[in-house]
């Protein structure tokens, strides 16, 4: 045997890989898979149609159900609660099981609920006692119920993101390329302007616009990143929040004013939230919309900066 179970657990299953430890009274089934260097504290029942990879900590009182994929260094806090019927009904079963997916790195606090059919993204932190209904983005951190987006994390998980707000004097932003551009304010009796042109303020020639409003502030925006086209932002009423990656860095920006833009150059990712509900964002773009300029997939993304 080259994992270490207490005598008072049950372990059926013959996957179960190296150094992982299986403390009193956990139940594996026969079917489930379950990595190296794994902890399965006191009273963890995993089913059958479950794989759990390497690294990985579990807590007491967490119960993995059929169609729970759990990846590699994630860890799950004590009596996370997973589900995987969304109409679930006494001795009526589904043909398939909704499929959960917690990718590598993720952590989800104590007492969590987790919705079927979820993925929680890469690195993604779930505060305690949170119930999760949709999909939680890589890195992003949510909390309450239903679970919302508060803040996303950096490279090192325990610090929360940077951010920039409205009354910080301009600063270099730390993510490659991205700045920030004050616009000149003429105000007289007649009220208040302001205004870019290129060549000048402006970093580029835009060659389209569209606008962003009447977003539920619950919802998220962007989640992209473009291989070649040029986007600056402004938030022309109320304010939102954006956050813009490198891919090893990222930081978190409020626009809240028509003078204040954001230039979200090429190959960076950007996602905007914590929209106000009479904010409109005003998108400037460097070229007509082409649909295989987008790049939706973090991972993909991550690849291609790796380069």
């Amino acid at each position: 045997m080259s994992y270490k179970k207490h005598p008072a657990a049950i372990v059926e299953t013959e996957n179960i890989g190296d150094g992982t430890r299986v403390w009193a009274f956990v139940h594996v089934l026969p079917g489930a898979k379950v990595g190296a260097d794994c902890n399965l504290c006191d009273h963890v029942f995993i089913e059958n149609d479950v794989t759990v990879g390497d690294r990985v900590t579990i807590k007491s009182g967490v119960q993995l159900w059929d169609g729970v994929r759990i990846e590699d260094d994630v860890f799950i806090g004590p009596n996370v609660t997973f589900t995987n019927d969304p109409f679930p009904r006494s001795k009526r079963h589904p043909n398939k099981y909704a499929i959960t997916v917690i990718q590598k790195g993720a952590s989800i606090g104590a007492n969590a609920t987790i919705l079927p059919g979820i993925t929680i993204g890469k690195n993604a932190m779930v505060g305690a006692g949170s119930v999760v209904t949709d999909d939680v983005p890589p890195n992003a951190i949510v909390m309450g119920n239903p679970a919302r987006i508060v803040n996303y994390v950096v490279q090192d998980q325990r610090k929360k993101i940077q951010i920039f707000k409205p009354t910080d004097e301009l600063q270099e932003l730390p993510v490659k390329d991205a700045q920030l551009i004050e616009f000149p304010e003429v105000v007289d009796l007649r009220g208040k302007l302001t205004f870019a042109e290129d060549p000048g303020l402006l970093p580029f020639a835009p060659k389209r616009f569209f606008l962003v409003y009447e977003v539920p502030g619950k919802d998220v925006r962007g989640e992209h990143a473009h291989r070649e086209l040029h986007q600056f932002l402004i938030c022309v009423q109320g304010s939102c929040a954006v956050v813009v990656d490198d891919g090893e860095n990222r930081c978190e920006v409020t626009l809240d004013r028509p003078t204040l833009g954001l230039h979200v150059p090429p190959m960076i990712w950007a996602t905007q939230y914590k929209f106000t509900a009479d904010a409109v964002l005003l998108v400037l773009a460097s070229d007509v919309y082409k649909a295989d300029d987008y790049i939706r997939n973090y991972d993909e993304y991550l690849k291609l900066v790796s380069k």
